[in-house]
């Protein structure tokens, strides 16, 4: 009779058993004929559970399975294997020598075991008391068992931002998410190329891949190359591509690139209302599904290109977006039961329109502070010196809204508003050669937006303090407190004969 061959083997060794009794206990015999029964079974010929052989069982040991299986309400659960009494405890390894293994991988969670086995042979020898050395597979088995598995080499582990996300890693669980609406998360990574394209100046570059996913339809909101230096002015480029394809998420998750956390783009979405976070540091399966995304490029549209020898660029983001659309978002996914596209538009939304590609340009800027020169009414930008309109030169301080890239777009900001007052241009000195300026515009003083506006200035006004501290004085009757010294014109007095002074 065979068995089946599914399950654990304390399982497959119960159902085993159950199935030789069962008869028993489905039609128990008659008075005086168990004995003879049990004896039949005894001569049956069973396949083992393990091996697969055949084997049989001696008619005292069916006798204790059914006496043991009879009054039980659980006849294939008390028929299982019984558990060892020191399963869970290593009896080879002594309590010493297991606060030196404990000891040991705490202070290297990345050796393997093999590493952790031969160092221990080294302090086993050195110490006798820690006990007799046991064998590798009962330290790896100590290891596993109480947790204490390999982890990977951590870069850098000096720095704070790796000590945080081992910290987190240690304390906190992994676990897959998935956020309830379409928009809710976008997730946005650059992946290097496994091959090189060709540049128009003969120049072999290797590419990087910016993509941008929806995480709750899995969509692919933008994909497209660009040449290796990751910088903000081409995250930005993509970005604002997916937004005007797609509309504007609620929450972002980038990891820490140099393009990520740029000024420009921080300043760009805080002003969008999408709130903004980045990975810990070391941490990529925070971003997973970005990570799963990249493999679908290696997998199936990479090899689609193998071929083709001279790629360039422009081609490799035509291929790329071909493939996107017509094959990746129009897909089914196994893991959401439906293709990326349907359960975009069919999903419940939580998504805002895009603004125009103007306003998404002046939003990517980063805001810096200036101190207005006066003497000539400009400051200093990136190395370059911009004017300031003169009906401003009244402000010291001034808020400069600029990307980084693009100094051809800088405001000057209000800021207690945070509204463009006006685009300020760089100083052109060859205009400025020709002798002729340009008369004061009226200052914009809020209030009063004019010069003009203000009251005509007197000649004779004494300010009002000053007037009243004269009159305070003159009222207690007492004389300035100095001595007037006399002016040439009181000191020129007419000549006097001498003889008609006598």
């Amino acid at each position: 009779m065979g068995t089946n061959d599914d399950g654990r083997l304390h399982d497959r060794w119960a159902w085993l058993r159950h199935s030789i009794i069962g008869p028993l206990l489905a039609a128990p015999p008659a008075r005086g004929e168990l004995r003879a029964a049990i004896d039949a079974l005894s001569h049956k010929t069973w396949r083992h559970p393990v091996s697969g052989e055949s084997v049989r069982f001696a008619s005292s040991t069916i006798e204790r399975w059914l006496y043991t299986a009879r009054p039980a309400n659980d006849p294939v659960g008390v028929l299982r294997k019984k558990v060892r009494k020191d399963i869970g405890r290593h009896a080879a390894i002594s309590a010493a020598l297991g606060r030196a293994i404990t000891a040991q991988y705490r202070l290297h969670p990345s050796w393997s075991y093999q590493l952790h086995h031969d160092n221990l042979v080294e302090r086993v020898r050195a110490d006798p008391s820690l006990g007799a050395m046991p064998s590798y597979q009962t330290v790896r088995r100590y290891l596993r068992s109480h947790g204490l598995m390999r982890r990977r080499r951590v870069p850098h582990p000096e720095r704070p931002g790796m000590q945080r996300a081992e910290a987190h890693r240690m304390h906190v669980e992994m676990r897959s998410y998935e956020v309830a609406h379409v928009h809710g998360l976008w997730h946005a990574d650059f992946h290097i190329a496994k091959r090189p394209v060709l540049l128009p100046n003969a120049e072999w570059v290797t590419p990087k891949l910016l993509g941008v996913l929806d995480d709750h339809s899995r969509l692919c909101c933008h994909l497209q190359w660009y040449l290796p230096n990751e910088c903000a002015e081409d995250f930005i480029h993509g970005l604002s591509q997916a937004f005007q394809k797609r509309g504007l998420p609620r929450l972002f998750l980038t990891d820490n690139g140099a393009a990520m956390i740029a000024a420009e783009t921080k300043a760009g979405l805080r002003g969008l209302g999408i709130v903004y976070e980045t990975t810990l540091p070391r941490c990529p399966e925070q971003n997973g599904k970005q990570e799963s995304f990249w493999g679908q490029i290696e997998g199936r549209l990479m090899p689609m290109l193998e071929n083709y020898v001279d790629l360039t660029l422009p081609l490799l983001n035509e291929a790329t977006q071909a493939w996107v659309e017509g094959e990746y978002n129009v897909a089914h996914h196994e893991e959401i039961g439906t293709t990326p596209i349907d359960r975009f538009l069919n999903a419940p939304n939580v998504g805002r329109d895009s603004p125009s590609s103007e306003a998404l340009r002046r939003a990517f800027r980063r805001e810096v502070e200036r101190t207005q020169r006066r003497s000539d009414g400009t400051f200093s930008l990136d190395g370059v010196r911009f004017e300031v309109p003169s009906r401003y030169r009244h402000m010291s301080r001034l808020v400069i809204h600029y990307a980084e890239w693009d100094l051809s777009c800088v405001d000057l900001i209000d800021p207690q508003t945070n509204q463009v007052l006006c685009a300020v241009y760089p100083i052109d000195k060859a205009r400025n050669a020709d002798g002729v300026r340009r008369p004061h515009e009226p200052l914009a003083l809020g209030g009063l937006d004019a010069e003009h506006d203000l009251p005509a200035r007197r000649k004779d006004e004494i300010a009002p303090l000053l007037r009243e501290l004269m009159q305070r004085h003159a009222a207690t009757g007492l004389p300035p407190a100095y001595v007037p010294k006399p002016t040439p014109s009181e000191t020129s007095a007419p000549a006097i004969d001498k003889e008609t002074r006598r």
